[in-house]
């Protein structure tokens, strides 16, 4: 499993939101570049960096400081937030970006996404599906979690044959500590076994990341918090 140490940005600084409420945000004291630095410290080769406010306002904010970010660490970047053209993708990924995160508009305009996955290739573009469960199922939800598609995860992940990653996140979980959706994710894992699945949304300890049978964890607001450290999270998933 790849442990993703993620950061979320506003305003160049890092902060969390709880259950992606931008009113209910906590702001840690560290910068992004020093953040990075102590990832890499700790033996991660992945980060997973989102540019809230472009995720927010549907257009790059933080583009310019991501771009920064990449050519000064000797992390793999996963970045998200804001990305709407091709120009935007492939500006990231000559940055030195190893892989661009396709959200809302995956959902909302699915043959552009799909071309892009063709164009750049599966590895560069991981797709980011955002899923609230109603009734046991998984329906996805768009423009920073504020709509519902109308689409369950199983239609969405479909229209894309020639996806390799995919960033799934039950929103119910996200920045509470309360433990992954595993029953969601393991489903996730049997429907999709094209798909290499990235764990999103509620991990808080160690033992969530045992439990697990994803490709990938992204850690947040635990790692932040002291809940898991990082160096026991890379040894675990290592082992």
């Amino acid at each position: 499993m790849i442990i993703y140490p993620a950061m979320d940005l506003m305003g160049g600084r890092i902060v969390r939101l709880r259950q992606g409420g931008f009113e209910d945000s906590t702001t840690y004291s560290q910068d992004p570049a020093t953040a990075l630095g102590h990832f890499a410290d700790a033996g991660a080769d992945w980060a997973h960096v989102v540019d809230l406010d472009g995720a927010r306002a549907g257009v790059p904010v933080q583009h310019d400081l991501i771009a920064e970010l990449a050519g000064s660490t000797s992390l793999q970047l996963q970045v998200g937030g804001g990305f709407r053209t091709r120009e935007q993708v492939a500006r990231m990924l000559e940055a030195g970006v190893s892989r661009v995160v396709i959200g809302s508009l995956a959902v909302k305009q699915p043959e552009l996404v799909q071309g892009w996955i063709e164009d750049f290739g599966p590895e560069r573009l991981t797709l980011s599906l955002d899923v609230r469960v109603t009734d046991d199922v998984p329906l996805v939800a768009v423009s920073g979690w504020a709509e519902t598609s109308g689409m369950t995860l199983w239609e969405a992940a479909a229209t894309f044959p020639s996806a390799r990653h995919l960033l799934l996140t039950d929103i119910g979980r996200d920045g509470m500590l309360a433990g992954p959706n595993f029953g969601l994710l393991e489903q996730a894992v049997e429907r999709l076994p094209h798909l290499r699945i990235q764990a999103s949304g509620g991990v808080s300890s160690l033992a969530d990341l045992r439990q697990l049978k994803t490709d990938g964890a992204i850690v947040g607001k635990a790692l932040w918090e002291g809940f898991i450290s990082l160096e026991e999270a890379l040894n675990l998933a290592g082992a």
